[in-house]
């Protein structure tokens, strides 16, 4: 059952440690209100994303909306993109560092290695099926996203606790 208001879920929540459940009706009336409810939520929460176990829903489905905002004043201005059952196809040798935080781990910020450029595939909010490359920020949001889903935090992927601060 979809809860009618949606909470972030944070670091100790044990639903951000667990593995996401596919998704296998994507015209189910209660998943689509719930897919326009965490649109709404990324907006509010002034996020670039939000993975549905940050509200406590086991569903691999995830929003990708890139813009600048004070946390990251140069994101690129992107629609947000409503990713379903999402997978990492291909990838880039290259890995950058660069600073992320969550919604879920509050007042923590870490340099976080990804992958320069991905190839990546989804379904869509009306379940057709897209592949897409990104590179750069919006690779680093998928990435982050992905993770997510698969019950891996951004804290976790730090080389050492010398790349987190507290803000």
């Amino acid at each position: 059952m979809i809860k009618p208001s949606l909470e972030i879920a944070t670091l100790g929540n044990p639903i951000l440690r667990q593995l996401a459940e596919p998704v296998t009706n994507v015209t189910d009336k209660q998943l689509q209100q719930f897919i326009n409810a965490l649109l709404s939520m990324a907006k509010e929460a002034n996020g670039v994303g939000i993975a549905a176990p940050q509200v406590s829903h086991s569903y691999r489905l995830f929003i990708v909306c890139s813009h600048p905002n004070p946390r990251y004043p140069d994101a690129p201005l992107m629609e947000p993109i409503v990713m379903i059952n999402p997978r990492l196809i291909s990838h880039s040798e290259e890995m950058v560092k660069g600073w992320e935080g969550c919604l879920s781990v509050p007042g923590v910020r870490g340099l976080v290695p990804r992958y320069q450029a991905i190839a990546v595939e989804y379904l869509d909010q009306q379940g057709q099926q897209h592949h897409q490359e990104f590179t750069n920020f919006v690779a680093r949001i998928f990435q982050h996203e992905l993770d997510h889903l698969d019950g891996i935090l951004f804290i976790d992927r730090v080389a050492n606790s010398e790349d987190l601060v507290n803000i």
